[in-house]
């Protein structure tokens, strides 16, 4: 797949995520796709794990919105870095936010397969997002690895 395709399916799906079009990201994915969230300690393969994934994303970030601001990539991959502006709400991650729209630096790696993305990895630094949203790194942190913490999942 060219260069220039590669990054028109990572810009559509940048665009389809930052109005929370569901229905539009899910049209850009391969069959098999695999979205891995390595802050969040979370991956989703397949279509349905892919949409419940995004649903659930967006009911936490409801305002979510990225811009890519470059990339780079070789035979098999493409990496976008950008900036994502997101509000956290609710207490899905342990703790109450603030309230605060948070800017975060994001890096996001992507696959292909017929055309289409098969493979996402979404970087951010958590404890920025934490800061910016008024909630211990800690404690959210707990609630996502349980294990390490050495509690129960919730």
């Amino acid at each position: 797949m060219h260069e220039q395709r590669r990054f028109e399916l990572a810009h559509a799906l940048a665009v389809a995520k930052s109005r929370q079009d569901v229905p539009a990201a899910l049209r850009l994915f391969h069959p098999d796709m695999v979205l891995e969230s390595p802050p969040f300690g979370t991956t989703s393969r397949g279509l349905a794990e892919n949409e419940k994934a995004l649903r659930r994303f967006f009911a936490s970030f409801p305002d979510y919105d990225v811009v890519l601001h470059g990339h780079a990539n070789n035979d098999d991959t493409l990496v976008c870095w950008g900036t994502a502006r997101l509000t956290m709400t609710g207490n899905r991650f342990g703790a109450v936010p603030n309230g605060a729209r948070a800017e975060i630096p994001v890096f996001i790696q992507f696959t292909f397969k017929d055309d289409l993305i098969a493979g996402e990895r979404f970087f951010f630094d958590l404890a920025t997002l934490c800061a910016q949203s008024g909630v211990s790194t800690d404690a959210v942190r707990q609630r996502l690895f349980p294990a390490l913490a050495g509690g129960d999942a919730a």
